[in-house]
């Protein structure tokens, strides 16, 4: 069944239109998730759009990383052993730089690990500390995903442009820093 559309006389926009749609716009998240009441705040609205759009970025990641067997903090271990080179990271920095807290790393490592992704070897200077490395084949998985990885994030997040973009990380920042 094809739309029908029907023209639409141009009409300048004035506050109390643009009042209105933003307040449209605001109701957008109650409506999705089929909330009859306002939200308590506005920072709780603002939380839980956060959230909700974290959700939704989340899965595209999932859904590309699935094929590989391999998860969103695993891939993201992986990237930060790519970033830390031949010199490698004790669980505790691995941690430390995780985006997203996970509670077990050491079973996220024991995973990898087992996959050849990931190796890990006792220290001679200090045979408390085990330093994990990334492998050949992790390094082959992560050139693999780079560019799809890429592609997915200017699919999700490219159509708000660089000036849009920049703020965002900016506003994000603040709240993460007042956050922790």
């Amino acid at each position: 069944m094809e739309a029908e559309w029907t023209a639409v006389p141009y009409i300048p926009l004035d506050n109390y239109r643009c009042n209105n749609y933003i307040g449209a716009m605001a109701r957008r998240l109650q409506a999705e998730i089929k909330q009859r009441r306002p939200f308590g705040s506005l920072e709780e609205e603002a939380y839980l759009n956060l959230l909700r759009t974290t959700d939704l970025l989340f899965r595209g990641e999932e859904a590309l990383l699935k094929p590989l067997n391999l998860s969103p903090p695993q891939y993201n271990v992986l990237r930060i052993l790519r970033g830390a080179g031949s010199d490698g990271l004790a669980c505790r920095e691995i941690t430390d730089r995780m985006l997203t807290r996970d509670p077990d790393v050491t079973r996220l490592l024991d995973r990898l690990e087992k996959r050849g992704l990931a190796v890990r070897t006792r220290e001679h200077r200090d045979r408390r500390v085990i330093t994990t490395r990334i492998t050949e084949e992790g390094l082959r998985m992560l050139k693999q995903l780079d560019q799809p990885i890429l592609q997915l994030q200017r699919r999700q997040l490219g159509h708000l442009g660089r000036k849009q973009l920049r703020l965002l990380v900016k506003v994000l920042e603040s709240a993460r820093e007042k956050a922790g």
